[in-house]
């Protein structure tokens, strides 16, 4: 066997991780405990480069960042721009991984969109930014695990990890603006939780295992710049964003997923169980 012909057997045996939204918040922590694990992982996001943002608001993080901590774990990075709202984006990003890593082992949905749809009450919402959410937040989701998950199948294995929201599962503790959170936001995520269970039955005995996974409540960039009077910090005690990578990074790990095809993971109360992370309820 030649050389170059060994260094693409290496290469092909390597595990590949895909995630959305991997700028920063959940997305990028999951992004380097996956790298931890043993994966080279795709880094995609909107945000390229630190101190650009995709929508104008001051948050750290880009994917050439992550990319370079994925880097400092000992794997490779492949960042790729990549839009909820582009369609055109998601499939350069699964083309360019298949072109030159050949597989894809883990799909990670996490990346949501940003509007103000999330956050607005009731009455207050408008129709065309509802549609341009939904499209964000659940039909980018659909379109590409479509992209993907054909390729997972044919292989005879891979994961699925939709990152869902409490907000799915039950009514917020104050209206919008006091603590809690829009109803179109959770109609969003309460849409995508359909998603895992559904596929479990399609593509039983696949190989491909399909998880939600609810994070709790975690302090992202994100949330401290959308509550900044800490109005959520009222109602729970904010898990570092470790907390659900590590708990991604483990589902993903060693068949561990298997056990949850088509059930919701409750990130926290796993973690803990588990001992992935230092209790951070008693600081």
């Amino acid at each position: 066997m030649s050389a170059t012909s060994g260094q693409r057997m290496q290469s092909s045996e390597r595990k590949v991780a895909f995630v959305t939204g991997a700028s920063r918040g959940i997305g990028r922590a999951s992004a380097i405990a996956l790298a931890e694990a043993g994966f080279d992982v795709v880094v995609t996001a909107r945000t390229v480069r630190e101190g650009e943002t995709a929508d104008g608001r001051p948050l750290p993080g880009s994917i050439e960042t992550t990319a370079a901590q994925v880097e400092a774990a000992g794997q490779r990075a492949l960042p790729m721009r990549l839009d909820l709202l582009d369609e055109a984006s998601m499939q350069a990003a699964v083309d360019a991984t298949l072109a030159q890593w050949g597989r894809i082992d883990v799909l990670l949905n996490n990346a949501i969109y940003i509007g103000p749809a999330n956050m607005s009450p009731f009455l207050e919402l408008e129709l065309d930014e509802v549609r341009t959410l939904m499209q964000g937040n659940l039909l980018a989701q659909i379109d590409l695990t479509q992209k993907v998950l054909p390729h997972m199948l044919e292989r005879g294995r891979g994961l699925v990890i939709n990152m869902v929201s409490n907000a799915a599962l039950s009514d917020p503790p104050a209206p919008t603006g006091s603590g809690g959170w829009g109803f179109a936001y959770g109609a969003s995520k309460a849409a995508l939780l359909r998603m895992a269970g559904v596929l479990a039955i399609e593509h039983a005995e696949s190989g491909v295992s399909f998880v939600n996974l609810e994070p709790g409540f975690v302090l992202t960039e994100a949330m401290k710049l959308n509550d900044p009077d800490g109005e959520l910090s009222k109602y729970a005690v904010g898990a570092p964003v470790e907390v659900p990578g590590r708990v991604i990074a483990w589902l993903a790990s060693d068949d561990h997923a298997g056990k949850y095809n088509g059930e919701i993971v409750l990130a926290q109360p796993l973690c803990l169980e588990l001992g992935l992370h230092a209790d951070w309820r008693n600081p």
